[in-house]
């Protein structure tokens, strides 16, 4: 088999395109994502149950990813942030689980207030922030989390997530199913 046809190989997104996902992770740290498409994410980065995450308030709509089936229910999520930071995402909706890897720029591990907010609003000021760096050594990252909710909010939803972290009522988190 070629290696154009393992990309293609049985790659189904039909059970995760428009999911709808809250998920904490081992640390407490809170997120939700949106799969919007078979392109496109969004997430936020909500307040910790027990540790503070740095990144807490950051949100951002339409990042460019990178999704592929790797099993029934099992999806790989991959992205490349405008910081310079790189994401993975493994994800399994039948069990119900994240794995986080990433590889986070120095300069945003190192000041996460100049992340935390809308991205999309300050993509220009961001990218200076990254060019001027450093990039380099990226600090790697490696969570695991549970999904404690998920619902099917249909694809490019624009409602899905479109206000910031502070503006969801805590009972939003809370829910699970």
């Amino acid at each position: 088999m070629s290696n154009s046809q393992l990309a293609q190989h049985d790659q189904d997104l039909t059970d995760l395109l428009g999911q709808h996902f809250i998920y904490t992770y081992s640390n407490g740290w809170r997120y939700e994502l949106y799969v919007k498409n078979a392109d496109h994410v969004e997430y936020r980065v909500h307040a910790s149950t027990d540790e503070v995450n740095p990144l807490t308030g950051r949100w951002v709509k339409d990042q460019k990813a990178v999704i592929a089936q790797l099993g029934d229910g099992m999806y790989s999520i991959a992205w490349n942030e405008p910081t310079g930071s790189c994401v993975s995402l493994v994800l399994n909706a039948q069990q119900r689980w994240v794995h986080f890897s990433g590889f986070l720029a120095r300069w945003a591990y190192s000041n996460p207030g100049l992340i935390t907010y809308f991205q999309n609003d300050h993509l220009a000021e961001i990218e200076g922030y990254r060019d001027a760096g450093p990039i380099a050594p990226q600090i790697q990252a490696d969570l695991f989390g549970t999904i404690t909710f998920a619902e099917d909010s249909g694809t490019d939803n624009e409602e899905v997530i479109n206000s910031a972290p502070s503006a969801v009522p805590a009972a939003f988190l809370d829910r699970t199913n």
